[in-house]
């Protein structure tokens, strides 16, 4: 039954997530947010739901190293895995504002998750808060300097689905409903499911954790990237990416801490996944200033798939 739990969950949260972006954008654009606006925050928001859930699911029950390796498992899964398959299809551009702010805050926020930990092997409340609030300044700073209102480009708007353009409220409201219901059932089903395989296969959550269920809560990202890559929306992209890593720190974290601290008790988490984490976020301003300039194309993305397959090695191995 663990198996029929996982992939259930792992449906619901895609299908939930799927909507959730959905009516996140289409929001977005009745308010004429920017392409970039839109992919650094709702829709790293709305794809950053599934961790959410998932984490304050498991943290509640009684699963700190479950809730904390999803985090640390699904971040380094959106840039090695996720980033580099898109890449390996399409070019990925960096833009200056992405190597110059996002992706230091998102490197500057793995170190401090990483302090905070190593520093007692707890994340606390009052910790939680700060990584709350160091997300809220990061959305007002970002939308603070990025076109809004009028200046947006009606240009970028052809790419977008006209049923999400053109949509009501009221369909809104059904997409927020029913991407939400199934967030909520597929996290209850993920977490169920991946706590029965860990004991059924006598290894620790913490693997579990950051493959399987990593894996799955890191689909919304991986389907929203490609799509948008392919869609030549490449700022919406890795916008998405790196603004998910940084919404899975700041607010599934921050937001799961706040309501329980999460308390480690596997030491691999801290000695070996975030130190990965951290290593793999760090390349990407080598990779963005190396020829070619500002570029990520297929052997970059090789590489980063590469990587990932390696640290799953020493995960199960």
């Amino acid at each position: 039954m663990s198996i029929f739990y996982l992939i259930a969950g792992i449906v619901l949260l895609v299908v939930g997530g799927e909507y959730l972006v959905k009516a996140s954008v289409a929001l977005s654009l009745k308010f004429r947010l920017s392409r970039i606006v839109i992919g650094m925050t709702v829709v790293s928001f709305a794809t950053s739901l599934p961790e959410l859930l998932v984490s304050i699911n498991a943290a509640i029950a009684g699963h700190p190293d479950l809730a904390l390796s999803n985090v640390v498992g699904s971040n380094i899964a959106n840039i090695a895995l996720v980033l580099g398959i898109t890449a390996i299809l399409t070019p990925i551009y960096i833009k200056k504002v992405s190597y110059k702010f996002n992706i230091p805050v998102m490197i500057l926020m793995s170190i401090l998750v990483y302090w905070f930990l190593k520093n007692d092997l707890v994340l606390s409340f009052a910790e939680g808060l700060i990584l709350f609030l160091l997300l809220i300044i990061f959305v007002y700073a970002l939308i603070k300097n990025s076109s809004l209102g009028g200046e947006i480009d009606l240009d970028e708007l052809d790419e977008i689905d006209e049923d999400v353009e053109q949509s009501s409220i009221f369909r809104i409201l059904l997409w927020l409903s029913f991407g939400g219901f199934a967030l909520w059932a597929g996290s209850e089903l993920l977490v169920k499911g991946a706590v029965e395989l860990a004991k059924y296969l006598g290894v620790s959550e913490r693997i579990i954790g950051v493959s399987i269920v990593a894996i799955g809560t890191s689909i919304p990202e991986l389907a929203a990237s490609v799509i948008s890559a392919l869609k030549k929306e490449k700022d919406l992209s890795l916008g998405n990416l790196i603004g998910s890593n940084i919404f899975n720190i700041g607010s599934v974290l921050g937001i799961t801490a706040m309501i329980k601290p999460i308390h480690v008790t596997d030491l691999k988490l801290i000695n070996s996944d975030i130190i990965w984490m951290l290593l793999i976020a760090g390349i990407l301003i080598p990779f963005a200033l190396l020829p070619k300039r500002h570029k990520i194309g297929w052997w970059k993305g090789t590489a980063y798939v590469l990587i990932y397959l390696a640290y799953m090695y020493f995960v199960v191995s």
